[in-house]
């Protein structure tokens, strides 16, 4: 399962493009942090980085869990997300919880924070995971 989950996080080319780290990784729960970076907006976190990381964690969440399996394949139906206060040039988490797995049908809460544990932005995603 950790390994699985690393992968998504760490080891896509994308997240490895946004410089995006797993801090942590349990059933159904997964916290990941990014790296603030000059790319992702002049003196402050852009709105597309921000989902990006909503989204690798979500995928993360669902991934952690013994029921999927190295065959199994996933991906994001939609979220809806609320930005809640501006990022200005800082790293942030994102903290991941799977609300309810179904037979294929998942969703999840993403909380996005800066380091001063402000919730910056809240999203709920749904996903489509074939185990």
């Amino acid at each position: 399962m950790l390994e699985q989950v690393k992968e998504l996080a760490e080891e896509f080319r994308f997240s490895q493009h946004l410089g995006v780290k797993l801090v942590l990784a349990e059933t159904d729960r997964v916290i990941l942090q990014l790296p603030y970076n000059e790319y992702l907006g002049v003196d402050r976190v852009g709105g597309g980085a921000i989902s990006a990381l909503v989204d690798i964690a979500a995928s993360c969440a669902f991934w952690s869990n013994d029921s999927v399996s190295i065959d199994s394949r996933g991906a994001t139906i939609g979220f809806t997300i609320n930005f809640l206060r501006l990022v200005t040039g800082e790293d942030i988490w994102a903290t991941s919880t799977v609300r309810r797995r179904g037979g294929s049908i998942c969703v999840a809460d993403v909380s996005v924070r800066n380091r001063d544990g402000e919730e910056v932005a809240i999203a709920v995603v749904t996903y489509k995971l074939s185990t």
